[in-house]
């Protein structure tokens, strides 16, 4: 049972030349920090030396991200911001995602998504599967940002901030509730997959 906020890993999903996933990852954690039920920590992707192979036991890439696999352990719930790149999410984020197992099992996801004429809505529901196939549970709503691009300020503010923040709030909310009941199912029988 949690006592004290929710810890929620904030992982910003694109490694690309130019990304915009900057802007939105403070615009989220900023929304975050407004919401006194959680805490977060941010896993930006493209500080993550990932190893080049899947199932690498050791070296130094292993023992560099094994420090990133403790945060995902101990995190209660996930925001994954991501963009869409050919109507889905990043390689680099199913490589990222791939390398773990059990830290997602049991617990929440949220997306923030953001892109052209979809907002990234595409890159969601590809994301909602491979969750599935984790044992996560995705929670249902999402923030999506359509035509990302033109949607803030050069200050990474929103030009129009209500309709953003108040989906960013209820979905932290509903992730807030999903973290404590899982963690409570969890506490009175450990998770089996």
């Amino acid at each position: 049972m949690l006592e004290q906020p929710v810890n929620v890993a904030v992982i910003v999903g694109s490694t690309r030349v130019g990304r915009f996933a900057p802007v939105v990852a403070q615009w989220f954690t900023k929304q975050a920090a407004a919401h006194d039920a959680v805490v977060t920590s941010v896993i930006d992707l493209d500080d993550v030396r990932l190893p080049e192979r899947l199932g690498t036991a050791s070296g130094p890439d292993v023992d560099e991200l094994a420090n990133v696999t403790r945060q995902l352990a101990a995190a209660d719930a996930f925001v994954v911001i991501t963009p869409e790149y050919n109507h889905s999410y990043p390689a680099v984020l199913k490589t990222f995602i791939d390398w773990h197992f059990n830290e997602w099992q049991a617990k929440p996801v949220g997306f923030v998504s953001y892109g052209g004429q979809s907002g990234g809505l595409r890159a969601v529901e590809h994301l909602r599967q491979v969750f599935a196939e984790l044992h996560a549970v995705t929670v249902r709503d999402t923030v999506s940002f359509h035509g990302a691009w033109n949607r803030f300020h050069p200050d990474g503010t929103p030009k129009d901030p209500d309709g953003c923040n108040g989906a960013a709030q209820k979905m932290i909310a509903q992730l807030a509730w999903w973290a404590v009941a899982l963690a409570e199912a969890r506490d009175k029988r450990p998770y089996a997959a």
